[in-house]
């Protein structure tokens, strides 16, 4: 059960990879995506827009996944947003880091529809439980 009302914001500074996710996403049922290159544009739509949820790459140029995650989680008008994080390195220390940090979630690339579909609902779930 999907609910398409969701707005998703896609972090990565590789454009392929943000299609993909966008594509990946629609055919989950969820319509509404934007894309950021990196995580200082992401952050600025961020707080001038209305977003349910950010999927966020780690590695990218000028603000990476962690630090977008740091600044959405000290930030009050954002930190109750769930933020999935996506990496090429399933490195042990940054899935630990992510979840310290407040991380919602962690995928790995390349990942499948069912991965994500997976990801995004436990998280929709545990949020919807948690209020």
């Amino acid at each position: 059960m999907s609910t398409p009302e969701l707005k998703f914001l896609i972090v990565d500074d590789f454009s392929t990879m943000r299609r993909i996710v966008r594509g990946l996403l629609k055919e989950i049922g969820y319509q509404q995506a934007e894309e950021a290159e990196d995580g200082v544009v992401a952050l600025q739509m961020l707080r001038n827009g209305h977003y349910d949820f950010v999927v966020s790459d780690i590695n990218m140029p000028n603000m990476n996944g962690f630090d977008l995650l740091k600044a959405v989680k000290a930030d009050e008008a954002l930190k109750h947003l769930p933020v999935l994080m996506v990496t090429a390195e399933a490195r042990k220390e940054d899935i630990v880091l992510a979840a310290q940090i407040g991380a919602a979630g962690y995928i790995v690339k390349p990942f499948t529809k069912a991965t994500l579909e997976e990801k995004v609902q436990k998280i929709m779930q545990k949020l919807a439980t948690a209020v």
